[in-house]
């Protein structure tokens, strides 16, 4: 069976001058031949067509764009070819503001939906320009009539012969593509639309999940005997940070940016970190969690943080759908050139048929109830497309529900060596009393952060803009610095900071709900130590500010 023909390419080799206009007259697409015709290029494309041909303008009875205009909205507005009587229009020659005198055949033909509206408009054009200039020739020297009659008739006939082939070409090309190309936009679209939502939803989720964070931080101070609601309120915030932590990856994971650092890495290391970690909240709720290693290093070339996040997802999946009294194995192994992780519980299994649904977005092995875990659905989804991104495979298994699951990660091994850990820095005691400069919009924040730096015994000036940051005469010692400020962003900030007789010494941190390797990139170049993520948990920022180095 011959191949499906190249409908792209046959219209690039069609003879006739083709254009392809949106119904607001914008250039979509053109032939070689229409190219040739005007003496343009594809820089034409994208721009409208009144614009790249206008009128001449030292021809005070120039015409061609108000005809052709007239023409374009009839067929716009009707849905029907509307063929244009022979036309004068003039194009721009090489020589800047001169014009070349050119007579046209234009057909203008609409490209309609399944709904009946115009999608396109083809616009056909035959330079007839020489056939206008033999009849003239014809007025002039009679006995040149007949050869100038014999070949207007032929070029007559070889224009209808084109539109005609033109005409059908286009029709199938119409047909194969106009559904599809109609569905594409419509879903591009609404991804973009969804993508924007959820990424700015998450992004601005975090200044009042690091003001509510920042707060519960200073009633613990005020509260040292502890109170019932402090708890209620830690994990529930923790809670909507890893919400909004999800919504971003999940994001990023369905439009393709999830982001990787790789290196050569010892998965074993990364599976007991991340077992480390969640070890006391299997402890906490009464389930069990057991690990087997080898004893031999398992090397893949990954990114670190990402595979842990990949443990960290599977084991809350396991966390979650276990009761009190379950039991979780992680079991890591070498086999057939590849590192392979298995999680296990015992807990609500599912129905073999629903195995691939798992992976889905926002989908949930239990129905929504009372008894439902948190959670939006979108943690497995974040996993398959980390360990895609690594090359790697991942498979789930339940013998059905109440059976519990098993969750099967593969990554290819390689035989690069694991970098040596960097040489330890010499400890070195930070300033009792250091002088900070918080830099942040959010005045909640901002007051929260000083409060909880004040009570550490630091001197700390709060304010909410890039201009007033600068302006702020006192010598600071270390600048905490949001980048999304209403007047100038944080990396201006920053560079500006730098560049004073003292910027050098300065420790610049960055904290801001923007956390892609991008955006931590972008912070280096404009001179931050450190880059910092919303919301901070005061631990982290005082383990930061007693660092020699601000790394």
């Amino acid at each position: 069976m011959p191949d499906a023909p190249d409908f792209r390419r046959l219209f690039d080799a069609v003879l006739s001058p083709l254009l392809i206009l949106t119904p607001d007259f914008t250039i979509v697409e053109v032939n070689r031949a229409y190219l040739t015709a005007t003496r343009t290029e594809r820089s034409i494309v994208g721009r409208l067509i009144f614009d790249v041909f206008p009128d001449n303008p030292e021809d005070p009875s120039a015409d061609g764009v108000a005809n052709l205009r007239r023409s374009l909205e009839t067929v716009a507005t009707s849905g029907r070819t509307d063929t244009m009587a022979l036309q004068r229009y003039d194009i721009p020659a090489s020589e800047e503001g001169a014009f070349d005198e050119r007579y046209w055949s234009p057909v203008n033909s609409p490209v309609l939906d399944a709904h009946g509206r115009v999608m396109y408009i083809i616009h056909r054009v035959e330079d007839v320009t020489e056939f206008v200039h033999l009849r003239r020739v014809e007025r002039e020297q009679h006995r040149a009539a007949a050869e100038a009659q014999m070949r207007a008739e032929g070029m007559e006939i070889d224009l209808f012969v084109r539109a005609r082939e033109i005409r059908e070409v286009n029709e199938q090309l119409s047909r194969a593509n106009a559904d599809l190309d109609a569905a594409g936009r419509r879903l591009r679209e609404e991804q973009r639309a969804k993508d924007r939502f959820i990424a700015t939803l998450s992004h601005e989720l975090r200044n009042p999940l690091a003001a509510a964070t920042a707060a519960t931080e200073l009633l613990a101070l005020d509260m040292p005997d502890g109170h019932p609601a402090l708890s209620v309120l830690e994990r529930q915030l923790g809670t909507l940070a890893r919400m909004s932590n999800d919504l971003l990856d999940g994001t990023r994971a369905v439009t393709g940016r999830l982001e990787l650092v790789c290196e050569p890495v010892d998965v074993r290391s990364v599976v007991d970190g991340a077992c480390a970690d969640i070890h006391g909240l299997f402890r906490h709720s009464g389930r069990s969690l057991d690990v087997r290693l080898p004893a031999e290093p398992l090397v893949v070339d990954g990114d670190r943080l990402r595979l842990a996040q990949v443990l960290t997802n599977l084991l809350s999946n396991a966390l979650k759908y276990t009761r009190p009294g379950g039991h979780t194995e992680v079991d890591l192994v070498a086999e057939d050139g590849r590192a392979r992780l298995t999680v296990r519980d015992d807990g609500i299994g599912f129905d073999p048929g629903q195995t691939e649904e798992l992976f889905g977005v926002f989908m949930r092995a239990a129905p929504a109830g009372p008894d439902t875990p948190e959670g939006l659905g979108l943690g497995l989804s974040v996993v398959r497309t980390v360990v895609e991104l690594h090359d790697g495979t991942i498979t789930a298994y339940s013998d059905g529900p109440g059976k519990g699951a098993s969750f099967t990660v593969a990554l290819p091994t390689t035989d690069s060596e694991i970098p040596p850990p960097p040489r330890p820095v010499a400890a070195r005691p930070a300033p009792h009393h250091m002088s900070v400069l918080i830099v942040e919009d959010n005045a909640d924040l901002a007051a929260t952060y000083r409060t909880l730096l004040e009570r550490q015994g630091h001197h700390v000036t709060a304010v909410h803009t890039g201009g007033d940051a600068l302006a702020a005469a006192h010598p600071f010692d270390v600048v905490l610095c949001d980048l999304g400020l209403p007047d100038i962003d944080g990396y201006a900030v920053a560079r500006a900071l730098r560049a004073r007789p003292d910027g050098e010494r300065l420790r610049l941190i960055a904290v801001s709900g923007f956390s892609q390797g991008t955006d931590r990139a972008l912070s280096r170049a404009a001179g931050f130590d450190a880059h910092l993520t919303k919301p901070l948990p005061l631990t982290d920022l005082l383990d930061l500010l007693e660092r020699p180095d601000g790394a």
